[in-house]
């Protein structure tokens, strides 16, 4: 991780909300406060930091997936851009409820929309009447919306990181009953105990969610190429068995007659120089017919 305290400070991590809107629960995480002010210690936001980002690229390199989260308007082009460049899904537009809890239906209606896309390309869909071609890009185009990010997700993913843990409440408690954990920015309005991994700090900032934004990007990538690296020397290792293993059997297949046993009526032969012995097979004995004696 690249990040230093500085760099935070620099960023405006460290501003926190009114102390009017401040939540108790994130004291351990507060500084001081002044002049109306939360201030947010930023050495233990960089050690929280640093904390998600061995578990993200840990998470990652094992073959998991992040789902990213992010909603709020001043997120949302940052969360796509960074999902979008490591290949992981994200929600940017609204979060339906029962993504997690209840994938099985989501996925069905994920079907459905890869239909309609088919259709649509092979021009199946001109076939039918205008009211309904209507509807079907109406339902579409609501889709395109709730579904683009998460099209490729086949299943439930591995981990979740959200911007503002407050606003996105439902995201957080379905990661919560699903057993998935959570990573997030958490300011200081927020409950920082329902994520797993929270990372307090400004949350409504552009530059304080891109640096953090960035932060986890970075631990993603890290964790792929461990993962690539991890793929390429197994398969060498299994390049190597399957070479040992085809030598093992042409060695097994080449017998040394020198210990071979021989039957009574089998002897061997060596002509010239050869190293290989070659096995010559007695030829039976023929009796000469004796002719009866004349009386």
């Amino acid at each position: 991780m690249n990040v230093t305290a500085k760099d935070l400070l620099d960023a405006g991590v460290h501003f926190g909300h009114q102390t009017k809107r401040w939540n108790p629960r994130s004291k351990p995480y507060v500084f001081d406060h002044r002049q109306g002010i939360t201030i947010i210690d930023l050495g233990k936001t960089h050690e929280q930091l640093a904390k998600s980002y061995t578990f993200i690229e840990d998470t990652v390199a094992n073959g998991g997936n992040v789902l990213f989260v992010g909603t709020k308007r001043q997120a949302k082009e940052i969360i796509r851009e960074a999902a979008t460049s490591t290949t992981m899904p994200y929600c940017v537009d609204r979060w339906l409820g029962g993504t997690l809890t209840n994938f099985a239906t989501v996925k069905k209606s994920i079907a459905k929309f890869k239909k309609y896309q088919q259709m649509e390309t092979s021009g199946e869909m001109a076939k039918f009447s205008s009211k309904e071609e209507a509807a079907m890009k109406r339902e579409m185009g609501r889709m395109q919306r709730n579904f683009s990010g998460i099209v490729e997700m086949a299943d439930l993913p591995t981990a979740m990181f959200v911007i503002d843990a407050s606003h996105e409440a439902i995201a957080v408690a379905e990661a919560s009953r699903c057993g998935i954990p959570c990573i997030g920015l958490v300011d200081t309005n927020s409950d920082p105990t329902k994520l797993s991994h929270p990372i307090p700090g400004n949350d409504d900032a552009v530059k304080s969610i891109r640096i953090i934004v960035e932060t986890i990007v970075q631990a993603v990538q890290s964790g792929l190429a461990q993962r690539e690296s991890r793929r390429t020397s197994r398969g060498q290792a299994d390049l190597k068995a399957a070479t040992a293993a085809v030598a093992a059997a042409a060695g097994v297949t080449e017998i040394d007659l020198s210990k071979v046993e021989l039957p009574p009526d089998v002897v061997p032969l060596v002509e010239g120089d050869a190293e290989t012995p070659v096995v010559v097979k007695k030829k039976p004995a023929v009796r000469k017919k004796v002719a009866a004696p004349k009386e």
